[in-house]
């Protein structure tokens, strides 16, 4: 196993336990050394996107993405960062990227699927979050996305039932 590999593996664990401190620690530590390798960014990235630093995280991931643009990692983190920030179609762009190199990656395809719902593709989003929940069936976020897919084209009863799978309570009437 190469070095920078390890470093990631050891970084990922640290993240789970919330240690994010000697993550960025230990992740400073390794670009000192291997500061061409665009997996330490994406993990850079990964830590400023779950302590909410949007503009921090998306510099991150665009320098690893400048490393390498066919990082599966990298095109996916691009992908969820538009997301949030409602750049739907960009979003798109890097999700497809990401799928076609790692595909049937359930997280990927979630993402995908919402993304296409908010386009207004919505067929095919519940297509690709349907694919999505194949993969991981147990996946809360994915089948509470598809429950809310289905309920925006009026399959109300069917994402009713997606939705108390995941504990949520039904959704609200429409006026009809």
């Amino acid at each position: 196993m190469d070095e920078v590999r390890s470093i990631v593996i050891e970084i990922e664990s640290l993240k789970q336990q919330k240690q994010f401190e000697a993550a960025i620690a230990l992740l400073e530590n390794g670009l000192l050394k291997y500061s061409d390798d665009y997996r330490l960014y994406e993990e850079l990235a990964d830590i400023h996107l779950y302590n909410g630093s949007l503009e921090k995280s998306i510099k991150a991931v665009d320098f690893a993405l400048t490393l390498n643009p066919k990082s599966a990692t990298g095109n996916y983190l691009k992908g969820f960062i538009l997301l949030s920030q409602d750049r739907v179609t960009e979003a798109v762009t890097y999700l497809e990227t990401s799928n076609s190199i790692m595909g049937n990656n359930a997280e990927v395809l979630r993402n995908l699927g919402w993304a296409y719902t908010m386009l207004g593709k919505t067929e095919r989003g519940i297509t690709i979050l349907k694919r999505a929940l194949n993969i991981a069936p147990g996946d809360m976020l994915i089948t509470e996305d598809l429950a809310m897919a289905l309920i925006g084209i009026g399959e109300v009863q069917q994402g009713n039932i997606l939705l108390k799978k995941v504990g949520k309570h039904k959704s609200p009437k429409l006026d009809t």
